[in-house]
């Protein structure tokens, strides 16, 4: 199917990304990744469909009802027949993760975990669930009788409702809705019974007391199935300048909630009347996606499901190790006055950053603390930190970025909170995201400012920081720093257009910039000198960018490209990209560093970045790339990439024919995350 799409010299973007989803799928089909975490695969893989469908669907789905066809920014499929395809690979995806699911199941049985529905509940177990039901979820219940009347076009975006259809005495049928409320966890834990385990999924367990929630109705026969559906997640708001940005995006995230209907997801065994009704009522037509299911929607409710069993069910426990040379009991600025350190999470401690932003907050020689946020933990001690120095007398300023997709609640909140503190808030530059990571702090030293801080490929989150891969560069390098505080102006001043010494920044430099690096391998091949390319991303769609790397590889330039996510660029093709090869890591941990590294006759120029290779990244965003000229961490990252493209265990290779070939050899297994954890455990006892 993905060769009937493809287009000249590129994938397509969105066909692209359902590849790396059904990658995420693989895991949860893996029998070497323990149960459980292979349930919450089914959960990041589900979560992950309903934003695609909330943006990129919607996208789609707009260019179409405009009646453009949109070849050139779709690389070159029509948008109606893009929906098609699309609609197509989810529902076979859907059934093979349906299958997964299934057997998953099986295999919790024979370790005592059952997850049991409505039929199969004990006497001892209806005790339980009815205390339960009445005291916590009967409370929370949100049903909707349907008739004439009700309007339906203002239900909730990706919530979950079942369907109820009630056959009355005299013939005739009584449709409503429950809302799954979403407030209590979808997973109910029953009391343990000689060693077993026993779960209940909240939908089942209203099921279950179907009759006690409609008992004022008079009917012969009742039956539930679920329905979800999904809005169009883009934000839209005006352009009106009496109105405070916060507000606006305020707005705009409220209004998400009633964004037009993209996709109905529903249970295939559902009554046609029934389905028919509901469609009708909620404004939804066989044009849109509708994706027959299973009985359970919402399976991103997996990622949560509850650590039942023995150990053997769960990843084994990493502890995050400390970097050699920092400590969380001393001064982090003395540290790195002397030289530069690197952080690398989740196989390093996150507490570098926070305690590094603590002692600046009560460092009664630090004068100012500049900081830009993109995502934040539902509990950030980022925040909590910046706020003590707010409180200490520091001047703080905070670049927020409100319009950080389904982050924007949670920044609003903490925007005002930070406010309140009497913090200086950048909302960002007109028409650009910032989503550059970086932080400077100016400090009285001997009479003079010097500067600190640090440039990150990720975001300052507790919460991600366990789970995602990122490169953190903490620095005194005033010829970097001096770059980061002009980012800074640039916020303040964003007319003018800064130049950089070191830094690489969009949307000014970054293409430019690259193209002068690819350039210089391509001259250096040409001379007979060392010549490659190594790039490590979550995705790479931008044409110009693509075009610039297949003229290298068509020179003789030996590219080596690990991309987790989109990647339009086709690998191996003869005299265009042979000398391309691509692969793609999914484990335990969300790969999200950029690291880019060119071989400069011998002499390599490596950089950490927070942009991809999407044009929005080049073009409509405020990113940061920033160079690493401490040698030894140089050669970490070069020695961290290695052991990433070793990977013969998780690594899939990526080709034009997007099967997800996993990457096997006869050399000695490398699972990359472990190694890299090993590499730096090595490190520690060496």
């Amino acid at each position: 199917m993905a060769k009937s799409i493809q287009l000249n010299n590129y994938l397509n973007r969105e066909l692209s990304w359902l590849q790396f989803n059904a990658r995420v799928l693989q895991e949860a089909e893996d029998q070497t990744v323990p149960l459980i975490e292979r349930l919450r695969f089914l959960g990041i893989f589900s979560n992950n469909l309903d934003e695609f469908f909330k943006v990129r669907y919607a996208t789609i789905k707009r260019i179409e009802q405009v009646g453009k066809e949109g070849k050139s920014q779709l690389g070159g499929i029509k948008a109606s027949e893009l929906l098609e395809v699309i609609t197509k690979i989810v529902i076979e995806q859907q059934s093979q993760s349906l299958k997964i699911l299934d057997g998953i199941k099986v295999k919790l049985k024979e370790k005592n975990i059952f997850i049991i529905d409505e039929s199969e509940i004990t006497n001892s177990q209806s005790t339980y669930l009815r205390e339960y039901f009445y005291q916590y979820v009967s409370p929370a219940l949100v049903t909707i009788i349907l008739s004439d009347d009700v309007d339906l076009s203002l239900l909730k975006d990706s919530a979950s409702y079942l369907a109820v259809k009630m056959t009355i005495e005299n013939g005739d049928n009584q449709y409503a809705l429950m809302e799954i409320p979403r407030t209590l966890d979808r997973f109910v834990v029953l009391p343990n019974e000689k060693g077993k385990d026993y779960i209940i999924m909240l939908d089942d367990l209203l099921r279950y007391f179907m009759h006690d929630i409609f008992s004022i109705f008079d009917y012969h026969s009742i039956s539930a199935h679920m329905i979800k559906m999904t809005r169009d997640g883009e934000l839209d708001f005006d352009s009106d300048l009496s109105t405070s940005f916060l507000k606006k995006i305020s707005d705009s995230v409220k209004h998400r909630q009633i964004g037009a209907p993209l996709r109905l997801v529903y249970d295939k065994t559902i009554d046609e009347d029934t389905l028919t009704y509901i469609m009708s009522k909620m404004g939804i037509d066989y044009t849109d996606s509708l994706i027959p299911g299973g009985r359970y929607h919402n399976r991103r409710d997996y990622m949560k499901f509850p650590s039942l069993g023995g150990q053997d069910l769960l990843y084994p426990k990493i502890n995050p190790l400390p970097i050699i040379g920092l400590s969380l009991q001393s001064s982090i600025f003395q540290a790195i006055s002397k030289k530069d350190y690197l952080l690398y999470v989740p196989y390093h401690n996150f507490s570098y950053i926070v305690k590094f932003l603590r002692e600046a907050a009560i460092d009664p020689k630090v004068k100012t603390i500049k900081i830009t946020i993109y995502r934040l933990a539902k509990i950030s001690h980022v925040v909590s930190s910046l706020m003590n120095a707010a409180k200490n007398g520091k001047k703080v300023t905070v670049s927020i970025e409100l319009q950080a997709r389904f982050d924007e609640e949670a920044n609003i909140n903490y925007a005002e909170q930070m406010e309140e503190e009497g913090i200086n808030l950048l909302f960002g530059v007109k028409g650009l995201k910032v989503h550059s990571k970086m932080c400077v702090i100016e400090r009285t030293e001997g009479g003079k400012l010097k500067r600190y801080g640090f440039v990150s490929t990720g975001n300052f989150n507790e919460s991600t920081a366990r789970i995602y891969t990122d490169y953190t560069l903490f620095t005194s390098d005033q010829r970097i720093l001096k770059d980061v505080n002009k980012v800074f102006d640039f916020f303040n001043t964003n007319y003018k257009i800064f130049r950089y010494k070191h830094l690489i920044t969009s949307p000014h430099y970054t293409q430019s910039t690259l193209f002068k690096l690819i350039d210089t391998e391509i001259e250096n091949v040409k001379l007979g000198k060392q010549a490659y390319i190594k790039l490590k991303m979550n995705s790479i769609s931008n044409y110009k960018m693509i075009d610039k790397l297949y003229k290298a590889s068509n020179a003789g330039v030996n590219i080596q490209m690990i991309v987790r996510g989109i990647c339009c660029l086709i690998p191996g093709i003869p005299k265009m990209s042979e000398n391309i090869e691509v692969i793609s890591v999914v484990d335990r941990f969300l790969e999200h560093t950029r690291l880019f590294i060119f071989a400069n006759d011998d002499e390599p120029k490596v950089f950490i970045s927070s942009a991809d290779l999407m044009t929005r990244n080049i073009d409509n965003r405020v990113e940061v790339t920033c160079p690493i000229y401490d040698s030894d961490i140089k050669q970490e990252l070069i020695d961290t990439f290695h052991i990433c493209w070793n990977d013969n265990v998780k690594a899939r290779i990526i080709n034009k024919d997007q099967n997800n070939q996993y990457k096997r050899n006869n050399l000695l297994k490398v699972q990359s995350q472990l190694e890299t954890y090993n590499y730096y455990l090595n490190k520690l006892e060496n």
